[in-house]
């Protein structure tokens, strides 16, 4: 990997491990409009956690920003990032970053959303080889997850051993009742591909159930 590409992340890194520049974050605070010269921060938990200079021409994003990689000195970074924007659908346009990465001596180029700090510029997650979270997920796990989305969204807690909320006001009964069928049956499938996934290991595993 060479070029802007020259970064450390392998496919195990994940996105939610680095963090992001969001195209639609800065358009909507005007960071992309021609002339604009400002800042963007991180924060985590109300604090500061760091922050990037920002100028822009409209038509490509100058960033300005530190960079240290486990232990090294600290090193002052300057990138530039291509704008680009396409029509919407009822109208207006939708603004994307073009990923500046060269990997392996070739160009990315690609037209996406966010770029992440994974190395000493930020690139899109192909070119730092990152995952989201969700796709190393197993099966089981991912339908727990669909699970616990509904359980919250009828106003309840998350986990099989909570009880499903009560009929949120102004739900009709037949929708009510289709979430909690959908809650039932993603969570009877978990379980049994969980069981199947470490039958292995505790032969007799269904006898706790």
């Amino acid at each position: 990997m060479g070029g802007y590409g020259s970064g450390r992340p392998g496919w195990k890194d994940k996105v939610e491990d680095y963090r992001c520049l969001d195209v639609n974050q800065l358009h909507r605070a005007g960071c992309l409009a021609p002339g604009f010269s400002g800042g963007w921060q991180w924060m985590r938990e109300g604090e500061r956690v760091a922050d990037i200079s920002l100028q822009s021409t409209g038509r490509a994003l100058t960033l300005d920003f530190r960079f240290r990689w486990r232990g090294e000195d600290w090193k002052d970074v300057r990138q530039s990032v291509a704008l680009a924007s396409t029509p919407c659908r009822f109208g207006g346009t939708r603004p994307w970053f073009i990923c500046p990465g060269v990997v392996n001596g070739t160009r990315c180029g690609r037209r996406v959303v966010k770029l992440h700090a994974g190395g000493r510029y930020f690139l899109c997650r192909h070119c730092y080889r990152l995952a989201y979270a969700s796709q190393s997920e197993r099966e089981f796990d991912r339908l727990l997850r669909r699970a616990n989305k509904l359980r919250t969204a009828l106003g309840g807690e998350p986990g099989t051993g909570a009880l499903i909320a009560l009929k949120p006001k102004g739900m009709h009964w037949k929708t009510y009742d289709a979430r909690v069928a959908e809650i039932d049956q993603l969570e009877e499938a978990a379980n049994q591909l969980f069981i199947a996934a470490f039958r292995h290991r505790w032969p007799d595993v269904s006898l706790f159930l």
